[in-house]
Formats: C-alpha cells, sequence, structure tokens
C-alpha cells in the first residue's frame, strides 16, 4: 500500500503532553506526565484497532477498555430504581457501582461534583443502560452536571446514548454506546472542557440517519435559539481521544460551529454503514481553532477529514497533523473548502486510496 503526503499544509503538532493536560481538568488530580498517560491508554493487538474485540468476546468487551470498578468503594446499584435513586441523591465525592444487568429507562443526572471530589459512575460492560425505543429521550442524561466520571459500562437505546448540556470537566471513559436512534455520545449547550476517551461506538442513526453521528459537538446554528440563547454554542475545549467508532450513518465525529478549541487525538474511525446523504467524511470540522492529528480512518464514501465554514466567522484556523487515512473513496485524504479559512493541513498526513490525493491544499512541511 502506498501513501501519499503531497498537496497539503499545515503548523504545529499535539503533543501527548496537551492531551495530558486536558485529561487533568477530569481527574480532579495533578497532572499525569506523558509516560503515565500513555501507558493508561488501550493498546490493541496485531491487526487490532482500539476497543476491538478478540475472539470470543463480546463488541466492546476489549479489556483495555474497562477500567478496574470492581472493588471500587461506594454504592452499588442493581435495578433501574436504585440508579435513579443514586442518581438524586448524589454528591460531591460519590461514587456509584453498577452491577452487571440491564438497567431500563432515561436516566438524569443534575448535581456536580468538584475538581477534589468528582462524582462517578462505572461498572463493567456487562452493566447496561437501555434508553428503550430509538424515536425519543436520552439514555444518560448529564443536565448542568459537571465533574462527573463516566467509565466502562455501556448504553443502548433512546434517541441519544449520552448527553450532556451546560455541563462541564467530565471524563466519558471507556464505554460502550450502540443501537442508538440519533448521536451516540453529545457535547451541547457550552458543555466545555470535556474528555471523551477509550470508547467504543457502533450502530447510530437507527431513528435518523443524518443526525447518526458517533460523537456530536455543539450544536447547528439553526438550533443556537433553542439551546443556547441565540448565541454560538460554545462548547469549548474538548477532547475527543483514543476511540474506535464504527457504524455510524453520519459522521464518526462532527464539530459543529460556535465551537472553540478542542483536540481530536488517536481515534479510529470506519466508515462501514455512512450514508452519503447524511455526511461526506469520518471528521467534519465547522468550529475554530480545533486540533485534528494522529488518528485513523478506512473506508469512506466521500473524504476522509473535512473543514467547512457553514455559519460567517467558523470553520477557521483548523489544524490537520500526523493523520493516516486510508479512504478507499472518491474525494480527498483531507478536504478544505476553501483557502481562505485559514486551515493548515501538514505534510505528515498520509492518505491511500484518495482518488484525488490527500487534500486540495498545498502541505505545509512538518
Amino acid at each position: 500500500m502506498t501513501f501519499s503526503n503531497s498537496r497539503c499544509r499545515m503548523a504545529g503538532m499535539v503533543t501527548v503532553a496537551a492531551v495530558a493536560a486536558a485529561l487533568t481538568a477530569c481527574g480532579g488530580g495533578s497532572q499525569p506526565s506523558a509516560v503515565a498517560l500513555g501507558s493508561n491508554l488501550p493498546t490493541a493487538t496485531a491487526g487490532q484497532v482500539p476497543g476491538q474485540t478478540t475472539a470470543g468476546q463480546a463488541p466492546g468487551q476489549s479489556t483495555a477498555n474497562s477500567p478496574a470498578c470492581i472493588g471500587t468503594a461506594g454504592t452499588t446499584v442493581s435495578s433501574a430504581d436504585q440508579l435513579s435513586q443514586a442518581l438524586a441523591s448524589a454528591a460531591p465525592g460519590t461514587t456509584i457501582v453498577l452491577a452487571p444487568g440491564d438497567y431500563a429507562g432515561n436516566f438524569q443526572a443534575t448535581t456536580s461534583g468538584t475538581a477534589a471530589r468528582p462524582i462517578t459512575l462505572c461498572g463493567p460492560r456487562g452493566a447496561v443502560l437501555d434508553g428503550g425505543a430509538v424515536q425519543k429521550g436520552y439514555a444518560l442524561y448529564l443536565d448542568h452536571a459537571s465533574w462527573w466520571r463516566l467509565e466502562g459500562f455501556s448504553v443502548m437505546g433512546g434517541q441519544k446514548g449520552v448527553l450532556t448540556d451546560g455541563s462541564d470537566h467530565n471524563l466519558i471513559d471507556g464505554l460502550y454506546v450502540h443501537d442508538i436512534g440519533d448521536e451516540a455520545i453529545h457535547l451541547r449547550d457550552f458543555s466545555s472542557d470535556n474528555t471523551v476517551t477509550r470508547s467504543v461506538i457502533r450502530a447510530t442513526g437507527l431513528h435518523s440517519s443524518f443526525y447518526g453521528e458517533g460523537i456530536y459537538v455543539g450544536s447547528a446554528n439553526k438550533n443556537w435559539c433553542r439551546y443556547s440563547g441565540c448565541k454560538p454554542d460554545g462548547s469549548d475545549g474538548n477532547t475527543i481521544t483514543d476511540n474506535s467508532i464504527t457504524q455510524t450513518t453520519a459522521e464518526s465525529i462532527d464539530i459543529k460551529e460556535g465551537t472553540t478549541g478542542g483536540i481530536v487525538s488517536g481515534n479510529h474511525f470506519n466508515g462501514t454503514g455512512m450514508n452519503s446523504s447524511s455526511a461526506t467524511s469520518w471528521v467534519n470540522v465547522k468550529g475554530n481553532d480545533w486540533k485534528i492529528t494522529g488518528n485513523t480512518g478506512s473506508q469512506s464514501v466521500q473524504d476522509g477529514l473535512s473543514d467547512h465554514q457553514v455559519y460567517p466567522g467558523w470553520g477557521l484556523n483548523n489544524v490537520f497533523t500526523a493523520n493516516v487515512l486510508t479512504v478507499n473513496g472518491p474525494g480527498f485524504g483531507i478536504y478544505v473548502q476553501r483557502e481562505s479559512l485559514g486551515v493548515t493541513v501538514n505534510c505528515d498526513n498520509k492518505a491511500a486510496g484518495a482518488q484525488r490525493g490527500l487534500s486540495n491544499l498545498s502541505c505545509t512541511p512538518a
């Protein structure tokens, strides 16, 4: 297989240390070293992508993606009613441990933790929050609830899988989110400085193909008066790292206008199941000053990664670097709507199977 790194441009590289700094906001402790952070990220055996299972495992049961929740001190719940009560009574420092089993309902948290005492909801893959019919409801909803840690369990059903509104400094780590009506994970209404990491996302858009994103950040400008007081939905500074996303009918990751300064790094995308009328690339960046680095992808209906301006003043100054893109499609590895957006695409990006080449822009040497 040959890769092309011609016809692109960029400046700067996102380091592991930068991701570590972003993760620190969700942990409430001291900043991890780059080595420590890297050692905690999931690894895959030869030929395996992060989050992929080995023989005999159910989807999403990779041990690399399962935090050590078993044995954690806290309140253990084993029914939907107990979970609802535990969420309602949660306070800073609370840990809620999900026993294996099915939890049917739409679950909501409205209390915030603190940097020093976050609230934790954790459990194994076999603990499944089931939002039910895909036409309505949120399986798990953080409603102005900050400083939460959601770790390890599964989420399925509902119109949305995990939704945050006005919620900051949350960590979504190692979830398996699948069979969702619209988006799997949505950070909305000024939800900032959150981290979504090591999660496995499969089978979205079962209700509406057009809204079947894997991870969705912010709100479309037509919805600003609905969700963000008629102002741009500044869901800023979010980090999306080391997730495995496929079987989404729309983009793997959709970054909306109004958002600023986030990082998308180390994720693996596969466009199998993507609907060409709902998306044209794995990642579509429409915010400003985002860094898209070190991701891998395969199989797209058009382009690998893309940058668009859909609202004046947005889609600007984004950086694409060190991505490895096996597009196998008719478009570019990285498509930028126009050069005047100030987007930079580094020559260290690589693309294979992109019929139109690496990018429609000339590249900047690394």
